[in-house]
């Protein structure tokens, strides 16, 4: 038992591990600082670089304001605490412990952000990739999970929510919120920055009551491409909020 102790205790001090931390704290107080957070609920979590069967996740009962990379705790994909010095929330456990075991997504990122919610209520369930120009970024990105169970308490709604994603990188949950899903920490935090910018935006534009003016789907397709081939600006943005936060 010590000898396992001790090898997860060298993971998650080791200096990939704790870069990762870093990032995952940052995007955390990022986020209350962006105004995307909600209590001391919802989580971001990311693969540990030594083992994709294990992930970092923000610990249960504290504001994302004040989170830094020690109170980060590490977990396997079946919601066991490796190490960390805090507990974990359980439906931290269910739903990113499936997103990162079925859907193999490196970093998942959940809120109950205001306006991409508010999305998630209506008859669409999600943002229209082609209206305003951040959201053209998510066009062929997005899946509605259109099924409400109540909270996600349990191994089989985690597995629910993962398989009903499809391989995408932005989840609507119905009646509940979004999933925001990337390659690496500063990428799934711009998306879901940019994300709930985009739902501000529309939702701005409904309750206007004007007629609203969409694009046609090969240009949405095009600034989507466009947007992913400067993923540089993704890694200039979370640099920019290091130096800030």
């Amino acid at each position: 038992m010590d000898t396992i102790q001790n090898q997860y205790e060298a993971v998650y001090h080791s200096d990939e591990t704790t870069r990762l931390r870093q990032d995952l704290a940052l995007a955390l107080r990022a986020a209350a600082f962006h105004d995307l957070s909600e209590g001391v609920c919802n989580h971001f979590s990311a693969e540990v670089p030594a083992c994709a069967d294990w992930f970092l996740l923000n610990p249960r009962g504290f504001q994302w304001s004040e989170i830094q990379a020690e109170d980060i705790v590490m977990v396997d994909a079946d919601g066991n605490k490796l190490w960390g010095e805090h507990e974990i929330e359980p439906t931290a456990l269910f739903i990113h412990a499936a997103v990162h075991r079925i859907a193999r997504k490196k970093c998942v990122l959940h809120t109950h952000m205001p306006y991409a919610t508010a999305l998630t209520l209506t008859e669409n369930g999600g943002l229209d990739p082609l209206l305003s120009q951040n959201a053209m970024r998510f066009y062929n990105r997005i899946a509605v999970d259109r099924t409400y169970n109540g909270l996600a308490l349990d191994h089989a709604e985690g597995e629910r929510i993962a398989h009903a994603m499809n391989g995408a990188d932005v989840a609507f949950l119905t009646n509940h919120g979004p999933i925001v899903c990337g390659e690496s920490v500063a990428y799934a935090y711009d998306d879901l920055y940019y994300l709930e910018r985009a739902a501000r935006v529309e939702v701005l534009a409904h309750s206007s009551g004007l007629p609203l003016k969409p694009v046609e789907e090969h240009k949405a397709a095009l600034a989507a491409s466009q947007i992913q081939q400067e993923r540089l600006q993704s890694t200039l943005f979370f640099e920019s909020l290091r130096r800030l936060l």
